[in-house]
């Protein structure tokens, strides 16, 4: 299992804030994962449409597209932070 944690609108739009998701053995960097992930509902779809302008976490280390990702990680999506 992949524990995903949502933050912010990312939360809203999923309608949950984690999920335990189990993604089929080919999906092994982060860029498979967003693909598969974006396919799991409409409102994942919706949420991932523009992964450009969110960012990521795996095992709380910032993550890039083709970081690996494996069972027992933990993937954060959350949109850009700013300040004010």
């Amino acid at each position: 299992m992949i524990t995903c944690l949502y933050f912010a609108w990312v939360r809203e739009r999923i309608g949950c804030d984690e999920e335990s998701l189990s993604p089929p053995s080919e999906v092994g960097n982060l860029h498979q994962f967003l693909d598969w992930l974006s396919r799991k509902s409409a409102a994942h779809a919706h949420a991932l449409s523009d992964p450009t302008i969110l960012r990521f976490a795996i095992n709380q280390d910032y993550a890039t597209m083709d970081s690996p990702i494996k069972k027992g990680d933990e993937v954060a999506i959350f949109p850009p932070v700013t300040g004010g």
